[in-house]
């Protein structure tokens, strides 16, 4: 009699997915082959996701997800300015993702082209913008001068530059604890702001200068 397929749900195969890849030093092949493997029906998996490649999409969207909710329960998060909402965002991610991080190595390795690498975080990049954009729109409600506001738009590409530069250092840090990406979310947050702040929207040169000057060493 064969057995009975268990009952997952979207977090349990996501679970079982990032074991499977570390295990296995591979994506699955197929999502016949992963569900066999993880004895649950095929049907269940399109419950949650559209393919393997949705998947590995899906789980950095978990991510960010994971660390919206967590910021949320600090009481005192509503009160922050927005320079300290976007540390607090930050930190927290980074803390997300070192619970994750022989996956997340994995999966930012595995491809040796960036553009792959990029697609898989796509969702992210969405997500991020969107939490950037919300903070900036929120910012100018209380701006009076049309000249003192600041650009949504510009502002969360910004943002999703910064989420990868601090992503590609967090992933070449082994100070301990991590130390150095702490220091390097800082550093980089307050360039950020004070470029927003000090210098016209329009010249994004200049708020890019700090992606490439030092390493935070």
């Amino acid at each position: 009699m064969p057995a009975k397929a268990k009952k997952v749900t979207k977090d349990s195969i996501i679970a079982m997915f990032m074991d499977y890849v570390l295990e296995h030093e591979q994506f699955p092949k197929t999502v016949y082959k992963f569900c066999k493997e993880n004895a649950f029906k095929e049907s269940d998996f399109y419950l949650y996701f559209g393919s393997i490649e949705t998947l590995k999409k899906g789980i950095w969207n978990v991510f960010y997800e994971n660390t919206v909710n967590v910021i949320h329960k600090n009481a005192e998060y509503n009160g922050f300015t927005n320079r300290d909402k976007m540390l607090t965002f930050f930190y927290t991610f980074f803390e997300v993702l070192t619970l994750n991080r022989s996956y997340v190595l994995f999966v930012m390795e595995y491809s040796n082209s960036p553009l792959k690498n990029l697609e898989q975080l796509k969702g992210l990049r969405k997500n991020v913008k969107d939490f950037a954009k919300g903070l900036i729109s929120d910012g100018n409600k209380e701006k009076n001068l049309k000249i003192t506001k600041h650009n949504p738009q510009l502002f969360s590409e910004g943002a999703w530059l910064q989420t990868l530069f601090l992503l590609n250092f967090w992933k070449s840090d082994e100070s301990a604890s991590f130390e150095k990406t702490d220091v390097a979310i800082e550093k980089s947050v307050n360039t950020i702001f004070d470029v927003f702040d000090d210098t016209p929207l329009e010249n994004i040169l200049d708020f890019g200068k700090f992606l490439y000057k030092e390493k935070f060493a």
